[in-house]
């Protein structure tokens, strides 16, 4: 898996693509399980309601809508609401919830049926989802066409800054083709008529970005948070490849580190289990050379994920249950954006003499 940084923009992005098709179909994710999420999109809905003011019964669409959890907060405060989604699915159960779900991928043909259809949208949204599509030019001419002329687009992605400043490296998997900057998405919209006028750091998935863009020209004034933003990343050198040169230097550090102890630790006889599946333990795995040598098993607390292998290197996963059938010394937690909340729930472990280890943004024991 190769990224790549663009010398003449700053963009990065990942080399090789993978269908669409294959990723998102059958897609399992749902926003709603999780209250956090239910929360933030509530949060989401009102700052744009409250900032935007879209007129009672005017369109709000939501590209990759999910289960709809963003969309319900817009319909409740009186909002005509579509969601645009390819997991067939989890669209189909957002529909038979009042909230109308069409299972496609957003193209040319499908935008001119919604206009066509629904007429254009005061609000168009987009969250974690900008940074999935493979053609980003044609996906924004789409959401251009989508606009009203007084329209706002709005979307949260992965915020490349914070995966610099927090080796967030094990977020780069296919399923995100790119990381995004401020500095090339103002003269990326400006090429599609568009004007992003506001930007925000946000704390969602270890630190998101949440773009507002109009079509150029639109009643909102640039409010002087895109230029600080653009002026931190230079700051910070992302925009030239020595500043991720310096990156990649800095996983290779965590990776020998954590090898090191965890060879040490296996000299001492200890035995050593993982915590947490999530998609992107896989790219820290490979990328630190954990095994079956390295790791007996990983416990994640998901009924779908146990019983299974981890892609490729082939660790079992299983239940919370199998640490006290099979105890081990030290545990690493390779959902370690959760680890507070997982050391916090499996205090017995550690009064029982087990150890957590949290291997990214720092090395730690527990």
């Amino acid at each position: 898996m190769d990224v790549y940084f663009c010398e003449s923009c700053g963009h990065l992005q990942l080399l090789d693509v993978v269908d669409p098709e294959i990723l998102f179909r059958d897609y399992v994710y749902v926003s709603g399980t999780s209250p956090s999420f239910v929360k933030h999109f509530q949060g989401y809905a009102e700052d744009c309601i409250a900032r935007f003011t879209p007129p009672l019964g005017s369109l709000a669409i939501d590209i990759g809508s999910n289960d709809g959890t963003l969309l319900q907060f817009f319909k409740a405060a009186g909002m005509s609401v579509l969601g645009i989604d390819p997991a067939t699915k989890i669209a189909a159960d957002a529909t038979a919830r009042g909230l109308e779900t069409w299972p496609e991928f957003l193209n040319a043909e499908l935008t001119s049926r919604i206009v066509r259809e629904k007429g254009r949208a005061a609000i168009v949204t987009a969250n974690n989802v900008f940074a999935h599509v493979d053609d980003l030019a044609g996906l924004t001419n789409c959401i251009q066409a989508l606009l009203d002329e007084d329209g706002v687009f709005v979307f949260e992605v992965s915020y490349a800054a914070d995966v610099h400043a927090n080796v967030l490296f094990d977020t780069i998997y296919h399923e995100h083709l790119d990381y995004h900057t401020v500095g090339p998405l103002v003269p990326f919209f400006e090429r599609h008529g568009l004007e992003l006028f506001s930007a925000r750091r946000i704390a969602t998935h270890g630190g998101s970005l949440r773009g507002y863009v109009q079509r150029a020209g639109g009643p909102h004034k640039t409010d002087g948070s895109v230029a600080a933003l653009i002026a931190d990343e230079r700051g910070r050198s992302l925009d030239t490849a020595a500043g991720w040169s310096e990156f990649a230097d800095r996983i290779d550090r965590l990776g020998r580190e954590l090898s090191l102890l965890l060879g040490d630790l296996k000299k001492q006889g200890k035995r050593i289990a993982g915590f947490g599946a999530p998609a992107k333990a896989t790219t820290l795995m490979y990328k630190f050379d954990l095994d079956k040598t390295m790791i007996d098993y990983i416990v994640d607390d998901s009924p779908l994920k146990q019983g299974l292998f981890t892609p490729g290197k082939h660790v079992p996963v299983v239940a919370s249950s199998h640490i006290a059938e099979a105890w081990p010394d030290y545990m690493v937690i390779l959902a370690w954006n959760f680890a507070d909340a997982i050391i916090a729930n499996h205090r017995e472990y550690l009064n029982r003499g087990g150890h957590f280890i949290v291997p990214l943004p720092e090395l730690r024991i527990v």
